[in-house]
């Protein structure tokens, strides 16, 4: 099969039950931030520091999986920082922040 006989919703639930039915018991605190890529048709994975490594690697070896990914230990993979995440003495300055995009001065 391929993604497209997959909604997003599906993939996400087919990956989260692999995930907690066979794999999370065989990880150890040594995983925890690193990447896992799972296969959803076969329940095949792979675990690295770097998400396109370990996806590469799955591929490699299933080239048409179909693959759900997570951040071992986290609620998500990736955070987007705002402007909150800045305090006063890193925040970057207003200009920096408010760039007009296709003016050339």
């Amino acid at each position: 099969m391929s993604y497209a006989d997959y909604t997003a919703e599906e993939i996400e639930s087919r990956g989260r039950a692999i995930f907690a039915e066979q794999i999370r018991d065989r990880l150890n605190t040594d995983h925890r931030g690193k990447f896992l890529v799972i296969d959803i048709e076969t329940g095949a994975y792979k675990v690295d520091a770097d998400d396109l490594v370990a996806t590469k690697q799955l591929l490699a070896t299933r080239p048409n999986a179909v693959i759900y990914g997570l951040r071992i230990g986290f609620p998500t993979a990736y955070r987007i920082r705002g402007m909150d995440d800045f305090t006063n003495a890193n925040r970057p300055a207003k200009s920096q922040c408010h760039t007009r995009i296709g003016v050339q001065k």
